[in-house]
């Protein structure tokens, strides 16, 4: 048995079953933590157009998805399962990062190992409340764009960094207080507190982004914020909405210049 992060984060991102991947997840990490796998791997990094993910789920375009009206038992579980599918995505997004970009600092493995076990919690979460309401994961349609982007960014790290933990999951802060205020409406209470510990881990999943995105542009000679519109331009084809979290984003490293340049945008 190859005993090497990379196999480990290989093995995670194809494993199809939810509980395979959490279990595998939980296990690489405490495997990492003991000093059991090894950063020395001279294997190649495969390209992975698809990551694992239940075989009945079924990819349809992002119009295609159930709408969610929060305030009905179905919108409830459209809602939860959509949040669900983001969550496993990230699952996920962390191990190939982990997977995908080789012979960097200790600190970078660590840090997105810790956002995998943390987004596989939060998966579990959604789980066990859409199992309390005769669903699972795979039982809805779902859209493919946090993998496409992930797909799209696979060649260079400063990039993966830039558009995926500080455009895809800063949308996720922008849009979570409109939910938690809509689900307080409905009482939805168990609701409320699962999206705000996922709003609370994702503000630091996306300062982890912005830590790393940072790091590469001060390697490179490159200036972030100037960087980052430039990637953002290139690369995502997405709208920008506003408003924006503005406290959740400033926490998360992003500057009142940034954020003044994205409302523009």
């Amino acid at each position: 048995m190859n005993h090497t992060l990379f196999s480990a984060a290989y093995n995670c991102l194809q494993a199809t079953d939810p509980a395979v991947k959490i279990q595998l997840s939980r296990v690489t990490a405490e495997q990492w933590h003991t000093g059991q796998l090894s950063l020395l791997d001279d294997t190649p990094v495969l390209p992975i157009t698809m990551a694992g993910h239940p075989p009945q789920l079924k990819l349809v375009h992002p119009r295609a998805v159930p709408k969610r009206k929060m305030q009905t038992p179905e919108g409830q579980i459209a809602l939860l399962h959509a949040i669900a599918h983001i969550e496993f995505n990230a699952i996920n997004l962390a191990w190939d990062a982990v997977y995908r970009f080789r012979q960097l600092p200790c600190a970078f493995y660590a840090d997105w190992i810790k956002v995998a076990v943390e987004e596989a919690y939060h998966y579990e979460l959604l789980s066990i409340e859409l199992a309390k309401r005769g669903c699972c994961y795979g039982d809805l349609p779902a859209h493919s764009g946090l993998w496409d982007m992930a797909v799209e960014t696979a060649e260079d790290v400063l990039v993966r960094m830039a558009l995926v933990p500080r455009v895809l999951e800063a949308r996720g802060l922008d849009a979570s207080p409109y939910i938690i205020q809509r689900l307080q409406q409905a009482g939805s209470a168990d609701l409320v507190t699962i999206l705000q510990i996922i709003l609370h881990d994702e503000i630091g999943h996306v300062a982890i982004g912005t830590r790393w995105f940072q790091h590469f542009c001060a390697e490179r000679g490159l200036l972030p914020t100037e960087t980052f519109l430039q990637l953002l331009k290139k690369h995502y084809t997405g709208k920008i909405h506003a408003p924006f979290n503005t406290v959740a984003r400033l926490a998360a490293g992003f500057s009142t210049e940034e954020l003044s340049l994205l409302e523009q945008l």
